[in-house]
């Protein structure tokens, strides 16, 4: 996993759910795919975050263990304030 570039918040009315999409550079033995990404995170009562993960193309691997690497750098990014507010 590379990581997620080109990020847009999409305008939700619900506060505590933030959704996003973005390109997800993906790398494989055989080279690099850039895959369109969706994603959301969202704070739950009790402060905890979840984060759903969907790849909007098919990719030429297992897609469970790329969702979640992306879950790890979507989480990292949520924490140290580089998603985009607005």
């Amino acid at each position: 996993m590379i990581g997620i570039e080109n990020v847009r918040r999409k305008d939700v009315p619900i506060y505590y759910r933030l959704v996003y999409t973005g390109l997800a550079k993906i790398e494989f033995v055989d080279g690099t795919m850039d895959c369109p990404v969706d994603f959301s995170v969202e704070i739950k009562p009790t402060g905890a975050k979840e984060i759903t993960v969907t790849l909007t193309e098919g990719i030429p691997y297992p897609s469970v263990p790329v969702i979640r690497e992306l879950k790890k750098v979507i989480e990292a990014m949520h924490s140290d304030g580089s998603l985009p507010n607005v």
